[in-house]
């Protein structure tokens, strides 16, 4: 795969991260809960770092991050709701994440990558559990 491609699949991950960081920090600012809010703001942070080591990643190979990103749709104040749209991220990241490390043969790229499936992996069993206690 040449780097063009490889930089436009980083792209579409970054634009996963991207939404994420924003879906979930407005999340942690509107629920009350503050353990569930604290947990969000948490994944928040991470994501956010996802973003910067994929932006390193793109600029690394000769592209920019590209900011844009799709139609947000923020929660209101269903907590149960939130959590099961964020493990529904979380999911589809992953399996997008397991996709493109088969795709790309960039050794950096895919130690990246699958250092990101740990931690999203991580949140969806969190938010899992989270959503578990509230039932």
């Amino acid at each position: 795969m040449d780097n063009l491609e490889v930089i436009k699949l980083l792209n579409l991950d970054f634009k996963g991260e991207l939404e994420a960081t924003m879906l979930y920090t407005y999340n942690a600012f509107i629920i009350d809960d503050c353990e569930i809010s604290r947990l969000i703001e948490g994944a928040a942070a991470d994501e956010m770092r996802h973003m910067w080591w994929l932006a390193d990643l793109i600029t690394k190979r000769g592209g920019r991050p590209s900011m844009e990103h799709g139609k947000i749709e923020y929660m209101e104040e269903d907590v149960k709701e939130a959590l099961r749209v964020q493990i529904q991220k979380e999911t589809e990241g992953i399996r997008k994440y397991e996709k493109h490390v088969k795709l790309i043969d960039d050794e950096e790229v895919v130690g990246v990558l699958r250092h990101i499936i740990d931690e999203e992996k991580r949140h969806r069993k969190e938010f899992k559990e989270k959503l578990e206690k509230l039932k």
